[in-house]
């Protein structure tokens, strides 16, 4: 299975992890001890040869040995990945009171498989880590889901077109029989059939997006329920089990559930665009003919 691509969060994180490795005390101590063997002692060893910028060399093997062994810790990565989830998570972006009650809900259980995790031990715990860093980013695509539920709720145009477009398309039609009668009229009909077949599209836009708002919401309780049959089975997990087919296919079917909720997130906005373009064009044509 593919590891999955960094994200703005990891990215941070591993910045963090830096910081943190620069100001720890073991890192301050050996920069300190080696300045002082290099100001104090010089090359006054019994060592032949010896010179006083050999210190500056060891110390800073020393010191670079000790931030790569910090970076490349899996378990201190991850658990700088999760601080930070929790510290960027703001449900109170969320303003469908289903959606975030969902979200919440999920980020119960996730507080459940992370004492799994810090419960276990080698292995086992370093896997768990990793698995509920997978569960980052599922619960971060709910969040995302909700945000675009709250921007099709809230916009008014959507609202309203659903109501008018149908009856604008009525119109156009009653319209192009009517010029359709008169002699000399076959550009004014090509114009209108233009901006029939542009309200048309705009219907399709706007009957997707109401379509692709009634997947979200069922989406998220989809994800929900997943998340609950997901716990259940991290915490029957072994340590027999850690590298087992189980552990795969518990990490690929997040993947999938991951993939998901972009794959619509992403169809959202599709829709949004098209039907934003589609809105400018019929009113234009709607002007030209007013």
């Amino acid at each position: 299975m593919s590891q999955p691509e960094p994200t703005p969060l990891r990215q941070r994180a591993f910045g963090a992890i830096l910081g943190n490795a620069l100001k720890s005390p073991q890192f301050l101590f050996t920069v300190a001890f080696t300045l002082a063997l290099y100001f104090v002692v010089g090359d006054a060893t019994f060592i032949p040869g010896w010179q006083n910028w050999f210190w500056l060399v060891g110390g800073g093997l020393a010191a670079t040995g000790f931030l790569v062994s910090s970076l490349t810790d899996p378990e201190a990565a991850q658990q700088a990945v999760n601080k930070m989830f929790e510290e960027n998570l703001n449900l109170d972006r969320i303003k469908n009171r289903v959606a975030r009650q969902h979200v919440e809900k999920a980020l119960e259980y996730r507080t459940q498989m992370l004492e799994l995790a810090q419960r276990a031990k080698g292995a086992l715990r370093v896997n768990l880590l990793q698995t509920v860093d997978d569960v980052n980013r599922w619960i971060q695509g709910m969040v995302d889901l909700s945000l675009h539920l709250d921007q099709y709720a809230d916009n008014q145009l959507v609202a309203r077109d659903i109501k008018e477009v149908p009856q604008r398309i009525g119109k156009v039609k009653q319209r192009i029989e009517l010029e359709a009668r008169k002699p000399n009229s076959e550009a004014v009909v090509t114009e209108l059939q233009r901006q029939l077949d542009a309200l048309q599209q705009q219907l399709e836009n706007l009957q997707a997006a109401t379509t692709n708002a009634k997947r979200a919401e069922i989406q998220l309780e989809t994800a929900l329920a997943s998340l609950g049959t997901m716990y259940s089975q991290m915490s029957r997990l072994g340590t027999s089990e850690v590298d087992s087919s189980k552990m795969q296919r518990l990490r690929s079917d997040i993947h999938e559930e991951v993939s998901s909720l972009q794959d619509l997130i992403h169809a959202m906005d599709e829709v949004q665009s098209s039907g934003q373009a589609e809105i400018v064009e019929a009113e234009a044509r709607r002007m030209r003919l007013s």
